[in-house]
């Protein structure tokens, strides 16, 4: 009996801590599947892909944060530093610009969202480059991944998010099927073994569901840059809504 729970206690131990990688291997390995690319992308990494430069490039990229405040950043909004160059700071979480949930707020800037781009790769890096992000910034290759996720990667979040209170329309009991096996791996089963906040104000996924479940819903579709973190992608739209709906029931602290 004594061996049985020896024997149990190292099989939960090596399912919690993983693969007994060198620093080496894990090292690369981990930075391999965060900022690499398959041999083979199918279409939902394409779309995640750029999902996730959309949201942030430089850190999805493994880069440097760029310095100063975008020469194109409104003058009437007081925000300043990178995340001036991140197109979702332009164009929203829910991608509407002024015409959506930036229309008013911290991030009011009066600039358009990208809702009907065309999807045409060229001119989307010329864009690109006329707004000041050079070749070594955002490559060509990135871009046409920024191109794919607007295209065809855009959720239209008015449809599944009440525009004025934020509630979700899904289903919680799918959504906490969806949680439990699968995001409570890195999150816990009650969303708070990751925090992005402090001891005075927590971060947890309930906390930031609640706040802002336009980021959220981006951040479960695609991903968040530069961690390892799943993406519903592949799935249908209505599973990353009930997961939502279910994000929003779980603590705020």
């Amino acid at each position: 009996m004594n061996n049985c729970r020896i024997a149990t206690g190292v099989v939960a131990a090596l399912l919690i801590a993983g693969p007994a990688f060198t620093q080496e291997h894990d090292e690369s390995y981990h930075a391999d599947y965060i900022f690499g690319a398959p041999l083979e992308p199918t279409e939902a990494w394409i779309i995640t892909r750029g999902g996730r430069l959309y949201d942030n490039w430089y850190a999805t990229q493994d880069m440097d944060a760029p310095e100063g405040t975008h020469p194109a950043w409104p003058s009437s909004n007081s925000r300043t530093g990178a995340t001036t160059w991140r197109c979702k700071s332009c164009h929203g979480w829910d991608y509407r610009g002024a015409d959506g949930k930036y229309g008013s707020g911290s991030y009011e800037t009066g600039i358009a969202g990208v809702m009907g781009y065309s999807g045409d790769p060229a001119a989307l890096e010329s864009v690109l480059r006329e707004h000041g992000y050079s070749e070594a910034m955002i490559p060509s290759e990135q871009s046409q991944y920024i191109a794919a996720f607007l295209s065809r990667g855009l959720d239209d979040m008015n449809a599944v998010i009440d525009f004025d209170t934020g509630e979700v329309s899904g289903d919680t009991g799918h959504g906490a099927a969806i949680f439990q096996t699968n995001c409570a791996a890195c999150h816990g089963f009650d969303g708070r073994a990751l925090d992005w906040g402090d001891a005075d104000e927590p971060g947890y996924v309930g906390t930031e569901a609640n706040a802002n479940p336009w980021e959220v819903l981006h951040k479960i579709r695609n991903g968040h840059p530069g961690v390892e973190m799943i993406s519903l992608r592949a799935f249908d739209l209505q599973d990353a809504v009930d997961v939502l709906a279910y994000t929003r029931t779980l603590p705020e602290k």
